[in-house]
């Protein structure tokens, strides 16, 4: 039975969200948790590591999944993302570095979502843009406070410059944004973006 999604405006068919079409969402988000954890382990000068150019592209796989089939794939695809992210953290870091994977990756996801489909009626660029920036603000506070407290790191110069990058790549995200989401509609035209 193929109903209105009231969210997005797109016509879908529940059992066909739960089904197949949530394979690929999951399995990108799963590889992209994976690649960043890996790369977070490389630096980049004395502000950054690796991890901080891949991770990003988390928010652009909630938000592609908001566009295209609403608010219900996009939060099984972060929670698949969390499970993966606590898992990796858990093996390869500290159990405080886990904690706050863990916490700051399903509290930004979760923000990312709700502040996209407030936005989702607005022009298509401010969904994308203001989601994955508030998300990248409260992931960056939540992850920095938590792994380093208690330590002599200077973890806010780390924290300000990894903030910067997800606030770049949030705008250099948004030129695949449209052209992934009309691929994945059937290279049609999606009402509102």
């Amino acid at each position: 039975m193929t109903t209105s999604n009231q969210a997005g405006g797109l016509p879908s068919s529940e059992p066909a969200q739960q089904g197949k079409h949530w394979v690929a969402p999951v399995l990108a988000m799963a590889g992209i948790v994976l690649l960043s954890n890996i790369l977070v382990q490389y630096p980049v000068g004395e502000w950054l590591t690796w991890g901080a150019f891949s991770y990003p592209v988390t928010y652009f796989v909630t938000d592609v999944c908001n566009r295209w089939a609403g608010p219900g794939l996009a939060r099984r695809v972060a929670w698949a993302g969390f499970v993966v992210g606590v898992a990796l953290s858990l093996w390869m870091a500290t159990p405080q570095i886990a904690l706050a994977s863990g916490a700051a990756f399903i509290t930004s996801q979760l923000l990312d979502i709700s502040v996209f489909n407030q936005l989702r009626r607005k022009s298509w660029w401010m969904a994308p843009l203001f989601g994955s920036a508030v998300a990248s603000v409260v992931d960056t506070a939540i992850f920095f406070s938590i792994a380093f407290h208690g330590t002599d790191m200077n973890w806010v110069q780390l924290a300000a410059g990894d903030l910067g990058v997800k606030l770049a790549m949030a705008l250099v995200l948004l030129v695949p944004f449209r052209p992934v989401v009309r691929w994945m509609s059937g290279r049609r035209a999606v009402p509102g973006i």
